[in-house]
């Protein structure tokens, strides 16, 4: 081994405090850009941080680094195989061969145009949550608006029946349990929603192989490369990951985008009068207050990088908040402005490399569709109280309270 590689257990950087529940997102980003400014990677309590956007690229790149959230059951416990399904890995967490052939097989039906042709859904959906607090000036943006968005958007996306949404936000809820610091109290609720979910998702797999439609499943029942399609089981699976992927992620997202527009009411304004700018307004929210604010990696194979040795199983914690405001990535980072053009680098928010968001375009346009109805019919958008925000340490960040007020609707 040459005499310049340093193991990375000997270097002599940074050490992260542990996190302040209470610390708001600003104060976490200041204190990781403080540290970012002096190293670029950091130690704590789980493995290293990776603070800055080149080296977060180049990891998340790397097809060496293998996500951490295959890991996630272990480090929590968790060893049941009714949930721990290592012959059959997500989406989510599949890499090398398995990760490129599902990704192949199942692209096209994310792409930008399935996503546009939900468009005049999400407007009917957003149109009818506001209609009921609109008239009154007031509302609890994340109880009457973020929580029941995404699910009818998803059932809709799937070809699940209206009278069906309830069960799937109720699936919803108990899959992503898994997700909880609480999650070995709560291994049965999740496992019976799991199983009911996946028995449901087989029922609608049935019924398309002989009526296809417009719809999701459809699209991967029909996906094919080569000869390849994809079993049922990884139909199952691909449902599971739209469910996971798309709920809470769009939730919060919403969630912080409208709280981060509460501070910056001239910008709400411009929204509402330039609807055209909502790409760009979503793009510079994703990268200025991310609901996702870092993500993990593991060493699959001992890897030198920048003269250090990551010995296999290392785990690195690319900061995506941090990079997102990373001087050297983004001109001005610390300015928040809808009407940027975006040049440069990309944010983080949604990932990078073969594990980028593989519902990208479809938050995208959710978020967007969402912000330019909410804009015009909530004017002067203003905090009515206090946030309540998610615990620091939460892994999809949000507000889990944002009442707010504006002028009523005649």
């Amino acid at each position: 081994m040459a005499d310049t590689v340093t193991l990375v257990h000997d270097l002599e950087i940074p050490v992260i405090d542990s996190f302040d529940p209470t610390r708001e997102h600003d104060e976490a980003v200041a204190a990781m850009r403080a540290i970012a400014e002096e190293s670029w990677i950091a130690r704590g309590m789980l493995g290293f941080a990776i603070t800055r956007h080149e080296d977060c690229v180049a990891i998340l790149r790397d097809r060496r680094w293998h996500n951490a959230a295959a890991k996630i059951p272990e480090m929590m416990g968790i060893d049941d195989s009714d949930l721990v399904n290592r012959d059959r890995p997500s989406i989510l967490s599949a890499e090398g061969d398995v990760h490129t052939r599902l990704r192949r097989l199942v692209g096209k039906a994310f792409s930008p145009r399935a996503a546009d042709r939900l468009r005049p859904f999400m407007r009917e959906v957003i149109d009818e949550l506001v209609d009921p607090v609109a008239p009154t000036g007031h509302a609890d943006i994340v109880a009457d608006i973020c929580e029941p968005y995404p699910i009818p958007i998803i059932c809709e996306l799937l070809g699940a029946p209206r009278e069906d949404w309830q069960l799937f936000s109720r699936w919803a809820e108990d899959v992503l349990r898994i997700f909880n610091g609480t999650v070995l109290d709560e291994l049965d609720v999740i496992k019976r929603a799991q199983l009911e979910l996946n028995e449901y998702t087989r029922d609608m797999i049935a019924v398309r192989r002989n009526d296809p439609r417009e719809d999701l499943i459809t699209d991967l029942i029909a996906a094919e490369e080569e000869g390849d399609r994809l079993d049922t089981e990884e139909l199952v699976m691909m449902v599971n990951a739209v469910i996971v992927g798309g709920t809470d992620t769009t939730r919060n997202q919403l969630g912080c985008t409208i709280a981060l527009m509460t501070a910056h009411p001239d910008q709400w304004r411009l929204l509402a009068d330039e609807p055209d700018i909502a790409p760009q307004a979503v793009e510079e929210c994703l990268r200025f207050f991310g609901a996702v604010r870092g993500t993990g990696r593991f060493a699959s194979e001992d890897i030198i990088y920048r003269d250090v040795l990551f010995p296999a199983g290392t785990f690195v914690f690319p900061s995506l908040a941090t990079a997102n405001r990373d001087p050297a990535a983004f001109e001005h980072p610390d300015t928040f402005d809808i009407r940027k053009t975006p040049t440069g680098q990309p944010h983080l928010t949604l990932g990078s490399g073969i594990h980028y968001c593989l519902g990208a375009q479809l938050a995208k346009a959710e978020l967007q569709e969402a912000l330019k109805i909410l804009a015009v019919r909530m004017p002067n958008l203003r905090v009515d109280g206090g946030i309540e925000w998610k615990p620091a340490t939460t892994a999809i960040y949000g507000p889990a309270r944002l009442p707010v007020a504006f002028d009523p609707e005649a």
